[in-house]
């Protein structure tokens, strides 16, 4: 797996020249805003052209429905007046009742005149006529009717108790072939059962219904019953007459069917009007819009691979001018001739690195010769150092000469001092262990209580569990060094604490003159040469700055003093021992 990552990044880093690196983030800083605002652009022009389609076709759809059922219910009112209980079927009920010529005759011509009143004052109205069932026979028309005139082969809209409305179809008037709507209500006569009244719509009134038009020519329709069965369409090769509209759903009014978006209004009396758009035209604003963003993002696409490749060769040639100077560098070559990129910054950076390589050249020689000015030191300092061992084996026969003469104070200063340098000389690691840091204590103690002239106490109390836990070299030291030179007198004592909690608690307090609170804050940061002067020369700061190293923020050293009444130092330390050193 290592292996197939690694020859991944290799192909990469070797694919992703700085030339396609500068094509790809000039492109991509380009073309995303770009396809951003694109897609933005889209969506928003997609949604406003859909709302404004779609409203406009239901807005057309509403008024096609209401022109419909207002021509119906015009046609439902002027059945009323023909049928029986109307001046009209009443005068029809005396004239089929009646035998006797004259009367027919006259009864017919005023039958005649209300008839023509009544279509000349409904304008909207076309062919009317009384159509008898029985014999499949016609009286009374206002004017000439198609041959095989047959209501029942009519598409049926909607039918009730007493009337039944047709269409659209085309008219049974014999000298119009426009579509209409039509009407056929049962005339309740005493002594006959099988007479109707039929009534056309006007041809004008429906083909400017039918032609009214949201998209540009581009609507059809289609006329459902209140079974879902169409019973006209004016797209016949999708939607057949006289079958169930593809999926009916009351309650759905809109969906895509066979190459068409359809919507659809339902009427008070049930019967529904369909809007078929083709999905082309529904379409061709979006598309037109799509084909002109195309040309755009083609053209800017262009445009910014042209920008791309100027881009590089400007880069490119300051580059260039950057990899001969560096080759001549390697090659130990220098370049009289100044080069030039017309570009001012890279020209100002040949120029510092011109520059840069004159005063490299002028470091080697001036190194070469402090290396051998160094050199000639190394040996002269070779001839004046003193071995480490020499020093402690020196103090081993001093202290040899003091147990053979009998002294024996001299015998403990100098066994203790061999002790603490061997400690602090010694080859034993950069970490050493609490149990080995309290031996140096008490060396170190040893030799205080022989040098000065007062006398002090020293307890030193240590829990057996973390006497092997290692900690940083030579930290307890410095803390107790603290306590003699800041003020211990007679009757002074030093305790030492070393306790295992949840973590190492070392305490240190002593009973001495005390410290304020700028002499406690000079100790913790003032540099550690500052307290070379007295003891063994590492001071409290060295102590904060090894366990900052060494533990993070997972140590804390605290120091609190009273005047006159002693001073306490807490150190607290991680259980793991040291966690953080390279």
């Amino acid at each position: 797996m290592t292996g197939f990552k690694n020859r991944v990044q290799r192909y990469l880093y070797d694919y992703l020249t700085l030339k396609r690196r500068i094509i790809i983030i000039f492109l991509s800083s380009s073309l995303i805003p770009f396809i951003t605002i694109v897609l933005i652009s889209y969506f928003t022009i997609y949604s406003i052209l859909t709302n404004k389609i779609q409203t406009g076709i239901q807005n057309n759809l509403r008024q096609v429905e209401l022109s419909l059922e207002n021509s119906i219910n015009n046609l439902n009112h002027v059945s009323q007046q023909l049928a029986f209980g109307g001046i009209i079927g009443n005068k029809l009920d005396e004239f089929l009742s009646t035998d006797e010529p004259f009367e027919r005759s006259t009864m017919l011509s005023e039958l005649k005149e209300e008839l023509g009143l009544i279509t000349f004052t409904n304008p909207s109205i076309g062919l009317t006529l009384y159509y008898f069932l029985n014999d499949d026979s016609y009286e009374l028309e206002n004017s000439g009717v198609k041959e095989h005139f047959s209501p029942k082969e009519l598409p049926l809209l909607a039918e009730y108790s007493k009337i039944s409305y047709y269409g659209p179809h085309v008219s049974n008037n014999r000298f119009d072939n426009q579509y209409v709507l039509s009407a056929m209500r049962k005339v309740d006569l005493p002594n006959l059962n099988d007479v109707y009244v039929y009534i056309e719509t006007g041809f004008q009134l429906t083909q400017s219904i039918l032609h009214n038009d949201a998209i540009g020519g581009a609507t059809s329709y289609v006329f459902l019953d209140n079974d879902g069965r169409i019973a006209y369409s004016d797209a016949t090769a999708d939607f057949q007459m006289d079958t169930l509209f593809p999926h009916f759903d009351k309650d759905q009014l809109s969906g895509t069917q066979n190459g068409y978006y359809w919507y659809k209004e339902i009427s008070n009396q049930g019967w529904s009007v369909i809007s078929l758009i083709p999905k082309s035209d529904y379409n061709k604003e979006m598309n037109r819009w799509f084909v002109q963003i195309s040309f755009f993002s083609w053209l800017f696409l262009g445009m910014s691979l042209f920008l791309a490749w100027l881009l590089w060769k400007m880069v490119y040639r300051p580059l260039n001018a950057f990899n001969k100077e560096i080759e001549l560098m390697a090659q130990n070559e220098v370049q009289t001739a100044v080069v030039q990129t017309r570009i001012p910054e890279f020209d100002f950076l040949l120029n510092q690195f011109q520059e840069m390589k004159k005063q490299t050249w002028e470091l080697f020689a001036e190194v070469e010769v402090k290396e051998k000015r160094r050199a000639d030191l190394e040996v002269e300092k070779l001839l004046y150092q003193i071995n480490p061992h020499f020093l402690m084996n020196t103090l081993d026969t001093v202290h040899w000469l003091a147990v053979m003469n009998g002294q024996d104070e001299i015998d403990r200063l100098v066994s203790s001092l061999n002790k603490l340098l061997h400690y602090n000389l010694g080859k034993l690691g950069e970490t050493s262990t609490i149990q080995e840091e309290i031996e140096a204590v008490n060396q170190y103690l040893i030799l205080q209580q022989i040098r000065y002239d007062f006398q002090f106490a020293v307890h030193i109390h240590v829990d057996e569990e973390v006497l092997k836990i290692p900690i940083p070299r030579f930290i307890l030291q410095p803390l107790v060094e603290n306590s003699l030179y800041h003020g211990l007198t007679d009757d002074g004592y030093i305790e030492v604490d070393v306790r295992l909690t949840d973590k190492v608690d070392i305490s240190i307090r002593d009973n001495g003159a005390g410290m304020s609170e700028e002499k406690i804050h000079s100790l913790l940061h003032t540099p550690e040469a500052e307290n070379r002067k007295v003891g063994m020369g590492i001071g409290m700061n060295y102590v904060k700055r090894m366990i900052e190293i060494y533990y993070g923020g997972q140590a804390e050293l605290r120091v609190t003093s009273e005047i006159n009444k002693g001073t306490t130092i807490y150190l607290s330390l991680p259980i793991g021992g040291v966690i953080n050193h390279d």
